[in-house]
């Protein structure tokens, strides 16, 4: 963890603290932005999300653990949770205007804002519908190193799980995304088939897998 996260305070500190937990959300309010704008392309929904992640780290913020890793994993481990039950909630309403009805008007500058953050995480949210057909362990997995650029070990910590088995369910992405590759290869053209085999790898492939070297 970084020494001047020691300093200024972590997430119990700043549960406390107005000014300390200003500085915290100055701090992380970026990354988690990021985060976020990697997984939905509505500027309404990424300024609510952002906002109920640092609700959400008042409430779970004795659960961080310097040892298990940085604040951005911890806090993108809290981030997962409320964009999952976010979408679990749209699925469940089908009343799209509750939604609206609810949400707090942003201004036009917000609003361009938060439409140029999304419009350059458009690249990430493109990976992640690639990663959707991964079993769920595996996705979340190759998700957070590949998109997120997190470390193994700040993806286990993230997730909640041991680093061994993280590694394993980060090699299973990777090899079900190579033979995923593989077979599309073969489906158009054979030679590229041949080619990725012999390990010239398509960049698409190459970005979905091979981010982060192997486990």
């Amino acid at each position: 963890m970084d020494g001047a996260e020691r300093i200024r305070g972590g997430p119990a500190a700043a549960a406390h603290d107005p000014q300390l937990f200003e500085e915290f959300y100055r701090r992380h309010v970026d990354a988690v932005m990021r985060f976020v704008a990697r997984r939905v392309d509505d500027p309404h929904t990424a300024a609510d999300l952002t906002a109920e992640i640092f609700l959400a780290v008042l409430d779970s913020a004795r659960s961080y653990r310097p040892r298990l890793g940085s604040e951005t994993a911890w806090l993108y481990g809290i981030a997962r949770n409320v964009v999952s039950s976010e979408r679990r909630r749209v699925a469940r309403d089908a009343e799209r205007d509750l939604r609206i009805s609810g949400r707090r008007l942003l201004e036009v500058d917000d609003i361009v804002r938060l439409e140029d953050r999304l419009d350059a995480e458009s690249p990430g949210r493109r990976v992640l519908a690639a990663l959707a057909r991964l079993p769920e362990g595996e996705r979340a997995v190759m998700e957070l190193i590949a998109v997120d650029q997190l470390t193994v070990p700040e993806a286990a910590a993230a997730l909640g799980i041991r680093q061994v088995t993280a590694r394993v369910r980060l090699h299973r992405a990777r090899k079900a995304l190579r033979g995923e590759a593989d077979s599309k290869a073969a489906e158009t053209d054979p030679t590229a088939a041949q080619a990725s085999s012999a390990g010239a790898e398509t960049p698409d492939a190459a970005r979905l897998y091979v981010i982060g070297g192997e486990a």
